[in-house]
């Protein structure tokens, strides 16, 4: 298993379909995509699990969290999120924060990150801010 730096559009497939697979692939296709950097967890050289991250200020969003259905429940993407973690403090980033499916909330807190109760809805779907202060 390895994380490494990816293309904005090696992400797109798996967010696809693993995110939003009744919308059409550019409905995953981000604007900001080139703004940020892209994380992959490849195993035995197969892309599975994917994430986007753009630092403002002192600051970084995580977005588009997605690991193939076939590889959940392995905790990659706990890995790719400490990963993440241990990267925004050797940048010196203070807060690391997400869009979080509501039904997914106890797995970000898993990892020590916090609910805000900051909500929204997203095509028909329940969204909660949660972050971590590094």
């Amino acid at each position: 298993m390895m994380i490494k730096l990816i293309k904005a559009s090696d992400t797109w497939q798996i967010r696809h379909e693993v995110m939003w697979p009744d919308q059409p692939l550019e409905f995953v296709q981000l604007e900001e995509d080139e703004l940020g950097f892209h994380l992959g967890f490849f195993i035995q050289g197969k892309l599975v699990s994917i994430v986007s991250c753009f630092i403002s200020d002192n600051a970084m969003q995580f977005r588009k969290l997605a690991t193939l259905k076939e590889f959940q429940g392995q905790g990659i993407a706990s890995e790719l999120l400490k990963y993440i973690f241990e990267l925004a403090e050797k940048k010196d980033v203070k807060r690391v924060w997400c869009n979080a499916r509501c039904g997914k909330k106890s797995f970000y807190e898993k990892l020590g990150m916090t609910d805000t109760f900051k909500t929204f809805t997203k095509a028909g779907q329940e969204f909660t801010i949660m972050e971590i202060c590094l």
